[in-house]
């Protein structure tokens, strides 16, 4: 870029000497225009002669070398020079451009690990992540990016997560947590167990999506495309046909004089600031989501998100946090240690997570000696014997199943019912935390007048309660997989011809949903594999109000699409008409086709605008 910029910046001196001074012989301006000339439009004209010979006529390149040589051919050689050097300083400006919105998406791409430092026969080696082994141990010291997906097994840290999340504060880590590659560790040194190799790591997964996204073009990208095919050849056949029949068939016309204006209106009709402002307004626009931790597929994605009228949510792990905890003990005849100590260590074997929030809530050892005939009752509990005791815990059918006496919980959430001996000893109330986030979404998304949905296999009463306080238009429970399809399908129905359906959920069990959706939209699926794969858009903050967001910048990135369109569009048909009447010059088609370009690119640019 420094080249093009140090090649217009000579040009442009010797075209203002040209201009400016009348040197004694003609030929010495003519002469400073032609070098001028030569330095900006040499390359564009290899480029033209290349091209034609490829089969590719009717590109801009051809549209200024026959502009600018059929100026020189009438003598107009300052209009000739003005033309292709304002068509350079354009093409420096989209170069600009282009390399602005590259870097927005490059300072995610900061994330791929060079090296990971991996413990082989008690010696620390520096390897390629590409040679690290599932099970390996690596070592991450303080400034270094985690290279690979894994466990924590030592040591505790402070990870900056903002290259995959966008989130500036740090995440601390300790013992037994799950950490991603491409975050960086800053300052305890931590020992990882690899988990996944580094082809399906999550840096590597994001750095695929990255890539492949601009592969994925919208309606507005291929119409452009389409339009810009069809017509610069019949732009070209008017150019020709404007500077021929007017002096043939009007007597006194002079052949210089329409040949010139013929000129000014193939100057105007190259559809630069079309070609160049669309795809980069939807570039800006995935390199600007993927700045606030939101990942879009293609810009067809990008696209469709402004059309949303439907937004269908699951519940666990997308509206509400995914984990469970204990939020209340009801002892009878035992005391609440005693019981939580008793339905951690028969839920022990269990690794549901209702079981671990047993654990977790217990926090110590289990003694596994006192554990014995575990067996896990399909749809209703568990039954073990611990320290000598026969337990039961589970759910209300197991309790009337197993012909125990019972009061039963109307608290929203899930209950285990626990019997001891036979004889009923309490209940343990477990629910799920709604995310801070939900509520706002749902407000967001109504005052868009965007219908919102919830689907969810939990209890009516427990679906019902999160709709309600999150205040959700409809909500659907008890669902299967099979269920959440089926309703999608009805949704589907209700949307207008060219709205669109989103589906979010959290990435594991609802690829089905998420493929079948216009927009699926994984929440959080950093953790999940099927997540990056089956969903058209990663949430990597787990934050249900980035949808929002999403559709926001959407309806940006559209309503700049259709401002550049409707702009470039009007400006040179105005002055092309102007032109082939010969009311304008050459540097009124200069300013259509380069001003209009350079103004279009400018709108573009405020799709990197996005603030973290």
């Amino acid at each position: 870029m420094k080249k093009r910029a140090i090649k217009i910046i000579i040009a442009f001196i010797l075209f203002i000497l040209a201009i400016a001074i009348s040197f004694p012989n003609i030929w010495i301006n003519n002469i400073l225009f032609l070098i001028s000339y030569l330095i900006v439009g040499l390359n564009i004209l290899k480029k033209a002669f290349r091209n034609i010979f490829r089969g590719k006529v009717f590109d801009e390149n051809f549209l200024m070398s026959l502009a600018t040589l059929g100026a020189f051919a009438v003598g107009e050689l300052s209009e000739a020079v003005a033309v292709m050097l304002f068509y350079q300083v354009g093409e420096l400006f989209q170069s600009y451009a282009v390399d602005k919105s590259r870097k927005s998406i490059s300072s995610l791409m900061n994330i791929r690990p060079d090296y990971a430092n991996v413990l082989r026969n008690n010696k620390e080696d520096k390897v390629n992540p590409d040679n690290v082994k599932i099970g390996e141990i690596i070592i991450v010291k303080p400034g270094e990016k985690i290279p690979l997906d894994g466990f924590v097994i030592e040591g505790k840290s402070s990870l900056d997560t903002k290259a995959l999340t966008g989130e500036s504060v740090p995440r601390e880590i300790n013992v037994n947590e799950e950490v991603l590659s491409g975050c960086i560790n800053l300052n305890g040194v931590i020992k990882v167990e690899v988990t996944k190799e580094f082809g399906e790591s999550t840096v590597s997964k994001i750095l695929n999506l990255v890539e492949n996204a601009s592969s994925r073009k919208s309606k507005s990208e291929n119409f452009i495309t389409k339009f810009a095919r069809y017509y610069t050849p019949i732009v070209v056949i008017i150019a020709i046909f404007l500077a021929i029949i007017p002096p043939i068939i009007f007597k006194g016309e002079m052949f210089s004089e329409w040949i010139y204006r013929a000129l000014s209106f193939l100057v105007v009709s190259c559809p630069c600031a079309l070609v160049i402002s669309i795809p980069l307004s939807f570039f800006g626009g995935i390199g600007g989501a993927s700045k606030i931790g939101i990942l879009i597929k293609g810009s067809n994605y990008l696209e469709a998100l402004s059309n949303t009228e439907i937004v269908v949510f699951d519940k666990t792990g997308t509206l509400t946090k995914g984990v469970f905890d204990v939020q209340k003990i009801n002892a009878i005849n035992i005391s609440e240690e005693e019981l939580l100590k008793i339905a951690a260590h028969s839920e022990n074997y269990s690794n549901h997570p209702i079981s671990k929030s047993l654990k977790k809530a217990y926090n110590r050892n289990i003694d596994e000696s006192l554990i014995s005939k575990t067996e896990e009752i399909s749809g209703q509990g568990i039954s073990a014997i611990v320290d000598s005791k026969n337990v039961l815990i589970g759910n209300e059918k197991l309790m009337n199943d197993s012909k125990i006496e019972f009061v039963s919980c109307n608290e929203v959430g899930t209950v285990l019912y626990i019997a001891i001996d036979g004889k009923y000893s309490g209940y343990i109330l477990i629910s799920d935390k709604i995310k801070q986030d939900s509520e706002k979404t749902i407000e967001q998304l109504k005052f868009k007048k965007i219908k919102t949905v919830m689907l969810t296999g939990d209890k009516k009463e427990v679906g019902e309660s999160v709709a309600s306080k999150i205040n959700m238009d409809i909500v659907y429970t008890e669902l299967l997989p099979d269920g959440k399809v089926r309703k999608v399908e009805e949704l589907m129905k209700e949307k207008s011809e060219k709205g669109k359906l989103i589906f979010a959920g959290d990435g594991i069990n609802d690829a089905p949903v998420l493929a079948l959706a216009d927009i699926g939209i994984a929440m959080g699926g950093l953790g999940a594999d099927s997540a990056i794969e089956a969903a058209d858009v990663v949430i990597m903050t787990d934050e249900p109000s980035k949808i929002s967001e999403a559709i926001k910048l959407s309806k940006k990135n559209m309503r700049i699409v259709k401002e550049n369109i409707i702009f470039a569009i009007f400006i040179k048909i105005l002055v092309l008409v102007l032109s082939a009447f010969g009311v304008s010059t050459m540097w009124e088609a200069v300013f259509a086709d380069v001003g209009v370009a350079i103004i279009a690119i400018l709108n573009a640019l405020r799709m990197l605008n996005v603030k973290k």
